[in-house]
């Protein structure tokens, strides 16, 4: 048998035991450890969201609690003004009326692409 042959099988039975150790820790050691870890997190995650509901709640009912009645009427009394003019006056009260409407597509038209108004020029546009 040749040196080179001696040198290449050596080579490939030391690299097929090394990927044999490896598999081998992986399959049996690593794995079982990792799948323990996952379990735990994936069993404490499912207890996280009940918690901080209870959480949101408790808070929220506590900060209700802690607000002065006053607050609670000028807040109410603001809604009501704000549903009132929703009714009466539409979501043109919000947005704006008509007019203000085509007062400001007149004005996007009169700028250019540049957002400047016809006829302004900047120190490098002249030619």
């Amino acid at each position: 048998m040749a040196f080179w042959q001696q040198i290449f099988i050596q080579i490939a039975v030391t690299g097929l035991t090394v990927l044999l150790v490896l598999g081998g820790f992986y399959r049996w050691v690593v794995k079982p450890y990792l799948d323990r870890q996952v379990k735990q997190l994936a069993d404490i995650a499912e207890g996280i969201e009940p918690r901080v509901t209870r959480g949101v709640k408790t808070g929220v009912s506590e900060t209700l609690r802690e607000l002065p009645e006053s607050t609670m009427r000028d807040s109410t009394k603001q809604f009501l003004k704000f549903g009132s003019g929703l009714m009466e006056n539409g979501l043109s009260s919000f947005l704006g009326g008509s007019e203000e409407l085509q007062r400001r597509s007149k004005a996007s038209r009169n700028t250019d692409e540049a957002g400047r108004k016809p006829g302004s020029e900047t120190p490098g546009d002249r030619s």
